[in-house]
């Protein structure tokens, strides 16, 4: 009976421990939990049973001669000809920084290489650099030098008066709408894109070639966010105070990462930026917000990429539009990538059975999130 005493109390002790330190990790992770959970509940309350974000234009809505001030600074570097009497299949804005020369060069020989698309894809794309000035005044002076240099040498640097952050990604999305108005409306599609960002040309031109076959239009596709809350910490960079945007969900938008718009929905897009208050420093919200202004809602494609890198494997290639985060390793991934050993890996039964295998252990796991879609395993 001592024994049998003694292991109960002994039993009662491990568990007290236990509640104990499950007690201390949630105090101290309660403040992100309650924010995680409570946010994301009130945020998919709003989009789903509400669905409606037309009075938040409304409360955005400013008068033209307001709206013009948020992008009228002047061209530190530009080419109007780019897409001069061209037949533009594709204008590809790759948002950059200033000190980014060698990311802006391995773009040029890999995927971005225009020459390459021509010669090897029977269609013009046209790859432009967006970018604002280097924050930091003491090396600016230098640095426009060499992007003098570099501009004179390729001609595909677009540069405004804008100081290059975070919080101006919104100028930044500005400047490449504006300047599509004004030099390449005829473009048929236009896209935006990050310049660590990873684009296989050949599938997405093959993509676009049999959009602009079925006359797409209203086109807006990407890696779609529904129902997404506004970040409240403040430690966050993502950060939204209740003064820039009051409500409890963003309108649907697609990662900034990248994504394509026909050229008729780019053309309502500038209209609506001409009558938004462009303060919101996140662009790809701010891009929702336009987008109803201008009756577009977009569209979700599996193999174009959220935050997230899509993993390295065959099968994924023959299908990716889009990866994200690469920096270092987009000459190797161009390599392989487009290898004619991955065309048509997945021909024939048991081709489709072998890379369905592959891909559902790639992307369907809980902890893979925002590459590709569990249901680009099936496609």
């Amino acid at each position: 009976m001592l024994i049998n005493c003694r292991r109960v109390k002994k039993w009662h002790f491990l568990q007290l421990v236990s509640m104990c330190c499950v007690m201390s990790i949630l105090m101290v992770c309660w403040e992100h939990v309650d924010h995680h959970v409570v946010s994301h509940v009130k945020s998919y309350s709003y989009r789903y049973l509400i669905n409606s974000y037309a009075f938040i234009n409304k409360s955005l809505s400013v008068s033209p001669e307001e709206a013009a001030r948020f992008g009228s600074f002047p061209y530190l570097l530009n080419n109007r000809d780019v897409c001069k009497d061209k037949d533009v299949l594709l204008l590809l804005f790759v948002k950059s920084s200033p000190g980014n020369f060698k990311r802006r060069q391995a773009i040029r020989s890999t995927w971005g290489d225009e020459s390459y698309v021509s010669r090897e894809l029977g269609v013009i794309v046209k790859v432009v650099f967006a970018m604002g000035a280097n924050p930091d005044a003491l090396t600016n002076k230098s640095l426009l030098k060499d992007l003098q240099k570099e501009h004179v040498n390729h001609g595909d640097l677009v540069q405004q008066d804008f100081l290059d952050t975070f919080h101006n990604l919104t100028l930044k999305l500005l400047l490449q709408f504006h300047w599509t108005h004004e030099n390449c409306a005829h473009a048929r599609f236009l896209m935006t894109a990050d310049d660590d960002v990873f684009i296989h040309m050949p599938n997405l031109v093959r993509h676009l070639q049999d959009l602009r076959r079925r006359n797409v239009r209203n086109l807006w596709v990407g890696h779609v966010h529904r129902g997404a809350p506004p970040i409240r910490r403040r430690d966050s960079k993502y950060y939204m105070p209740f003064d820039m945007y009051q409500w409890s969900s963003y309108p649907d938008y697609t990662a900034g990462a990248g994504y394509v718009v026909s050229g008729d929905v780019a053309a309502k897009i500038y209209q609506a930026m001409l009558s938004l208050n462009a303060s919101m420093h996140i662009d790809d919200v701010f891009m929702g917000v336009c987008a109803i202004a201008a009756g577009v809602s977009p569209q979700e494609h599996v193999y174009f990429s959220g935050e997230g890198k899509t993993p390295y494997h065959p099968c994924i290639y023959e299908k990716m539009i889009t990866s994200h985060g690469h920096e270092d390793d987009i000459r190797y991934l161009w390599k392989v990538a487009t290898s004619p050993e991955v065309e048509g890996i997945s021909s024939g039964l048991v081709g489709k059975l072998y890379c369905t295998a592959v891909k559902m252990m790639l992307l369907c796991k809980p902890y893979f999130t925002n590459t590709y879609a569990c249901m680009g395993a099936f496609t």
